[in-house]
């Protein structure tokens, strides 16, 4: 059974992931101009250039403060069963590791490949949007089996490029 404390921490740790995935995904240069005071006008080039990745990004998160959300619901409610409780804690951490997985792969790919990303995780299947012009069988080929190289298990890996 989840005690207050433990409901407290599950509590904060969410907001925490939810501040960071918002700073994470700001750009760079209007943090820099919010930092400084100054009212300088800040380019969105960078921007326009990953919209459908952001696009991407804040629907997922949408799903999973979703998910968050009613999982929540079910840990506070008094008439559920310890059964449900553990289960809903259980998919709540799984939710928190893979989108720390997410990004691990997504900073992995531009690491190594220096392309922008996206990335999916559902169960086996992991998702990779690539903000790219080349469509590129051997980048893809690459990209998947880097990715691959994350996971113990074979994962079902489909990259696509978008631009």
């Amino acid at each position: 059974m989840i005690n207050k404390r433990s409901l407290w921490f599950l509590t904060l740790f969410s907001l925490i992931l939810v501040l960071s995935v918002y700073y994470i995904t700001m750009p760079s240069e209007l943090l820099m101009a919010t930092n400084n005071g100054s009212k300088k006008e800040v380019s969105t080039e960078k921007e326009e250039e990953n919209s459908e990745l952001v696009a991407l990004r804040v629907e997922e998160e949408e799903k999973m403060l979703d998910k968050m959300t009613e999982l929540k619901k079910i840990l506070t409610d008094s008439k559920a069963s310890t059964e449900e409780k553990n289960k809903a804690f259980e998919q709540l951490q799984n939710l928190s590791k893979n989108r720390s997985k997410e990004e691990e792969v997504e900073k992995k790919i531009e690491e190594e490949f220096k392309i922008k990303s996206f990335v999916s995780i559902n169960e086996n299947n992991v998702n990779v949007v690539v903000d790219s012009t080349e469509h590129n069988r051997t980048i893809a080929n690459k990209i998947m089996r880097s990715v691959q190289s994350n996971f113990d298990v074979p994962m079902k890996i489909s990259v696509k490029f978008q631009k």
